[in-house]
């Protein structure tokens, strides 16, 4: 068994390097074993929780319809990819101006972050407002207005409920929007050199494009950890409710064939070849008798023959169940 110091050998030791009699530099160049340089705070090794990208894909599948139906315009969104980092390196890879929105995640720990670069913002406002979607003049750098923010705020409350929605089979949430904020340097919810796990999505309304971006604390989500491999293995195999109502739409403008089998006979080649117009072929069924009807060669009803508005007709006797 490997054997771990308690909390008073720690606490010695601690004690023992702070007086100045250990050093450490001359204990590691002994050549020990085993030995290896371990940063606390550096946890790359385990901080991408397995299939957390799953809950992002149920989200991308809530928000599509969501935001299309917000903005009345086709929306596409796909992941780009998922990556750990400290919290300070991930804040300078932000553009200036960016809208980021502080959320927190109850009943888990802390707070999480939303960044949406100046072009999604600006297409989305613009497509709220009723424009084209333009996101505005090529390098344009300003701040966003106070309008923009409300309606930023809106987007966000809306990716909320949604992701609220991509939780619910792992851990039941209530996320809720804390601020609106656009410098970067102004965000804190962690310390800078705590890890947090991003994933950043490419949002396209129509040929415009931007990147919206979470940010979520490794120490937020590392107590659901077992949850969420349980809980994401269940949604792939759940069903989407969107994809449901979808199909049934598409089944039910789907074209089929219907026939009428008013009955049959058997002729010989040779009456067959020799058949013309006007000539007679006499049934093996009387017209009065339900008739066959099928649905793709398969047969679905029985129906008497009629006439309706002037043209043929059948009327629906019955289902025929096997």
């Amino acid at each position: 068994m490997e054997k771990i110091l308690s909390k008073e050998e720690i606490e010695a030791l601690l004690t023992a390097i702070m007086e100045g009699r250990i050093e450490p530099d001359k204990e590691l160049s002994k050549g020990s074993t085993g030995v290896f340089i371990y940063d606390l705070f550096n946890t790359e090794h385990q901080v991408l929780v397995p299939n957390l990208d799953v809950i992002y894909d149920s989200f991308i599948r809530y928000n599509r319809v969501t935001l299309s139906n917000r903005l009345r315009r086709i929306v596409e969104i796909k992941k780009l990819g998922a990556r750990p980092s400290k919290f300070d390196d991930f804040i300078q890879t932000l553009p200036s101006p960016v809208c980021m929105a502080i959320y927190k995640i109850e009943p888990l720990k802390g707070a999480a972050l939303i960044a949406m670069d100046s072009n999604l913002v600006f297409t989305l406002v613009d497509s709220i407002l009723g424009g084209t979607g333009t996101p505005g003049l090529p390098g344009e750098n300003r701040m966003f207005t106070s309008i923009e923010l409300r309606l930023m705020e809106k987007i966000v409350k809306d990716v909320l409920s949604d992701m609220e929605k991509s939780w619910a089979h792992v851990q039941a949430t209530r996320m809720s929007l804390l601020r609106m904020e656009m410098n970067p340097r102004l965000v804190t919810i962690v310390p800078p050199e705590y890890q947090v796990i991003t994933m950043t999505l490419e949002i396209q309304v129509e040929e415009f494009k931007g990147t919206m971006i979470f940010a979520i604390p490794y120490m937020t989500i590392d107590p659901i950890r077992d949850k969420l491999k349980v809980g994401t293995q269940l949604d792939i195999m759940a069903i989407d409710p969107q994809w449901s109502s979808r199909l049934e739409a598409e089944l039910t403008e789907a074209p089929v064939e219907l026939t009428v089998e008013l009955g049959g006979t058997r002729i010989t080649m040779k009456d067959l070849v020799n058949l013309s117009a006007g000539d007679t072929i006499i049934l093996d069924k009387d017209c009065r008798n339900e008739l066959s009807v099928k649905i793709e060669g398969i047969e679905k009803f029985t129906a008497l023959p009629g006439v309706q508005g002037g043209n043929k007709a059948i009327q629906v006797t019955g289902i025929v169940s096997k």
